[in-house]
């Protein structure tokens, strides 16, 4: 019978194969604070707009994991908000976005960096390669405006958020460029809103909602980056998200997208500090927790956005993208049960290999779990397949 000591040391392993050593982490905060004092010299063109280069994503929540091939570059998404002088009243998104993109191409030739300044529908892309390889993704945006920030708040009201943390998170929220947009070259009033550093408040406050709460109440910031935390939640989501790349690499375009799982296992996350018990919860309930009508996995610092919109978008169906995420979370389950249910290391190795395609030192695992080459009587589970077609009514488990 494996103990949960046991089951925790097989997970821990995993861990420490996925996570970024903190310097990958200080690597990528000082290329966004170059970027940020780039902007902010006295000869940049935007000097007098008051910038601000912030990180968004897994960077910021401290969920980011090595990609399934080490040469592939890391992803640092990165907002680029000017937060005086310029408005949807003054300037239409299309300049904003030039803007930027003049001082990023000045940047770019500064620094020598050789890959050429790539546009997005929404951001600008920069490659940047020395000892570590990022692209970063910088999105260019401007403080929301006071009716729209409002809206905003009473809408997370509605949700029955921490009034508190509605409060922090609404006043974050901001408009942004898109070059899909119907207004896009023109003066308007209804550019795109985004709001990743209230998302980050409002993750903060699931992996530790007393603290979190006690922090914004005193209008303190807390200094310790989200990275350098590794709650059980963090861990859950690296491991969910890399089980999912190696799921879904024969068919990456239909793989669940990370803001979904990262939401979903926020919302299943229950304060559990053991890393076991935080993984099987949220696994048991994250996918009650997909809304039957739109929207199905709601934004929750602005929850008329829908995370999942594309699950129904016609120009996405043949994608089968609910499915997917259907099969894969059903997938997961049973892996992790396995995971979670022998101490035969060999399989255990075997089986970590297959389904997140990292290599685990059997003769270490073995010496961490207690087993003796004399053991017997280990009963290894039957390793088992979940068939995608098959999968396609989670509701018949």
């Amino acid at each position: 019978m494996i103990t949960n000591e046991q089951k925790r040391v097989v997970i821990d392993n995993m861990v420490k194969l996925l996570e970024l050593p903190d310097s990958a982490y200080d690597k990528a905060r000082k290329r966004y604070e170059d970027l940020g004092e780039w902007f902010d010299r006295d000869e940049s063109a935007v000097s007098g707009n008051n910038p601000h280069i912030f990180p968004q994503g897994s960077f910021r929540l401290g969920t980011a994991i090595r990609p399934l091939d080490e040469s592939e570059e890391y992803d640092l998404d990165l907002a680029c908000k000017l937060r005086d002088g310029i408005s949807k009243d003054s300037h239409t998104q299309e300049i904003l976005k030039k803007l930027i993109g003049i001082e990023l191409e000045a940047y770019r030739k500064a620094r020598g960096i050789k890959s050429e300044l790539e546009p997005k529908h929404r951001c600008w892309r920069l490659g940047y390669q020395d000892d570590l390889s990022f692209h970063m993704d910088i999105v260019p945006c401007i403080p929301a405006d006071e009716k729209r920030r409002k809206a905003i708040l009473e809408s997370i009201r509605n949700t029955g958020l921490d009034e508190y943390v509605a409060g922090a998170a609404s006043q974050t929220t901001v408009s942004i460029t898109d070059d899909r947009h119907e207004g896009y070259k023109h003066i308007c009033d209804n550019w795109n809103i985004s709001n990743p550093e209230g998302y980050a408040k409002w993750f903060e406050y699931r992996m530790n909602p007393q603290q979190t709460r006690i922090l914004l109440e005193k209008a303190q910031v807390d200094d310790v980056p989200l990275f350098k935390k590794k709650t059980p939640l963090q861990r859950v989501i690296q491991i969910l998200k890399r089980h999912r790349d190696n799921w879904s690499k024969d068919n990456p375009d239909s793989k669940p997208i990370s803001i979904i799982i990262t939401t979903l296992a926020a919302r299943a996350y229950n304060g559990e500090t053991d890393i076991v018990t935080a993984l099987g919860n949220v696994l048991e309930k994250m996918g009650g927790l997909v809304r039957p009508t739109k929207p199905r996995v709601p934004n929750p610092v602005d929850p008329e956005e829908d995370f999942a919109d594309r699950w129904y978008r016609h120009d996405c169906l043949h994608l089968r993208l609910e499915d997917n995420f259907n099969a894969w979370l059903l997938q997961a389950r049973t892996d992790f049960q396995h995971l979670t249910s022998t101490t035969d290391t060999e399989f255990l190795c075997e089986h970590i290999e297959e389904k997140f395609s990292l290599r685990v030192n059997e003769a270490e695992l073995k010496k961490q779990l207690g087993i003796s080459a004399a053991s017997v009587n280990i009963v290894t589970p039957k390793a088992h397949t979940i068939n995608r077609q098959d999968s396609a009514r989670p509701w018949e488990w």
